[in-house]
């Protein structure tokens, strides 16, 4: 596996979701992530009793490959950060153990750094060190 800076790579990571130009999110997309990599979100506790309301006992989301991240990481994008309201930001707490990497982000308040929400990121990277996939967690 390639060499990884750690801190440079959740950094990375998380300034890809505060992007605002699509081309450089989409370049960066495509550094960050292999081609064939898969997002998997488990959702906040609030769309999961829906979905059990529903009738689903279970409910997973899914981006797999640069086509299906790309729309993800501009929805995300374009619903907390472009109306000037949030900002994620990492913790600073990275772990890698062997081709896996754990960390912590934050979205917070852009005015007044309250934090909004926390999540939990568990990245499994590839022998050129990209992103094959990737687990979130939002915890709060």
């Amino acid at each position: 596996m390639a060499d990884i800076d750690v801190k440079d790579l959740t950094d990375r990571y998380v300034a890809v979701w505060n992007e605002p130009d699509p081309e450089r999110r989409r370049a960066a997309i495509r550094e960050l992530w292999s081609p064939d990599a898969v997002h998997v979100l488990r959702p906040p506790q609030e769309m999961r009793e829906a979905a059990e309301g529903l009738g689903f006992d279970r409910l997973v989301l899914e981006a797999r490959g640069h086509d299906a991240l790309e729309p993800r990481v501009t929805r995300a994008y374009e619903e907390f950060v472009a109306p000037g309201t949030f900002v994620f930001r990492p913790c600073g707490d990275a772990e890698q153990l062997h081709d896996v990497i754990k960390f912590h982000w934050e979205m917070t308040a852009r005015a007044g750094g309250d934090v909004a929400g926390v999540g939990l990121e568990i990245l499994m990277l590839g022998a050129d060190g990209r992103i094959v996939g990737d687990y979130q967690f939002i915890e709060r």
